[in-house]
């Protein structure tokens, strides 16, 4: 089968966040798509089948994943495979997703509101900062701290962040080239840090739209790799668009 490196989230090779991108041709087991996600080694791994799109790390499963969905309609449309519109089948329900005639694919995701939380014990020690205010999300912590420049330097450690209770940790604070930065680290699904995150963007949206009075933002993850994510906040839904890059195809031989 036909399998794909793509760095999302950006239009330079070697930046952004790679996903590995798997075109199924029959259905297969999720111990099989596991393993395959374990032997690419990357944050997440897509595997498509049909309509029908899911999502691994190198140990889990997830339920919704940004920069993999992206990668994968950015293989599809790159190879010819697919135009227009494309819908998704996904444990997050059905995933819209269009390329705009700038190539940005665009993807219609659900917001994931915060709403105010206690410092969990040992957070700032673990993170190396002190919070200015800390949220929750369906799926993760959501922690602003000061500056932007914080955000960058942050050498959290991973081993302490594992032991809070939350599939990752989002660290974010105001931009100064972008509206809003933030980093994302997910140990607890394997993932010590995510270089660009589009479902913690779906937090970020809603967070930063209502901090800042407006509905379209752009942001920056300020990973090492780096790359940028332009948010719509839509209700209850986030537009996330961005631009990918293939790196390298191939066949999957096992």
């Amino acid at each position: 089968m036909r399998v794909f490196t793509v760095d999302a989230f950006t239009d330079t090779a070697f930046k952004g966040n790679p996903a590995a991108v798997c075109l199924l041709e029959t259905p297969l087991t999720a111990q099989w798509m596991q393993s395959v996600a374990a032997e690419m080694n990357l944050s997440e791994t897509a595997f498509l089948l049909g309509d029908s799109l899911r999502w691994f790390t190198p140990t889990v499963e997830v339920t919704l994943c940004g920069h993999a969905t992206l990668a994968t309609a950015h293989a599809l449309y790159s190879t010819g495979a697919a135009t227009g519109q494309l819908e998704f089948s996904t444990a997050s329900g059905t995933l819209t997703v269009n390329r705009r005639a700038d190539g940005m694919i665009t993807m219609d995701f659900p917001a994931k509101h915060v709403t105010p939380a206690t410092v969990p014990e040992g957070l700032e020690k673990a993170l190396g900062a002190a919070p200015v205010r800390v949220g929750k999300s369906q799926l993760d912590l959501l922690v602003e701290v000061e500056s932007a420049e914080t955000v960058r330097s942050l050498a959290p450690d991973i081993a302490a962040l594992a032991a809070l209770d939350a599939r990752g940790v989002i660290v974010t604070a105001p931009g100064t080239e972008t509206d809003f930065v933030s980093r994302f680290f997910a140990p607890n699904v394997g993932v010590p840090e995510d270089p660009v995150t589009g479902s913690a963007h779906c937090a970020l949206a809603p967070y930063w739209s209502a901090r800042l009075g407006r509905l379209s933002l752009t942001g920056a993850q300020l990973s090492p790799r780096g790359g940028l994510v332009h948010v719509t906040h839509a209700y209850d839904r986030v537009h996330l668009a961005g631009k990918a890059v293939t790196v390298t195809s191939g066949t999957l031989h096992v």
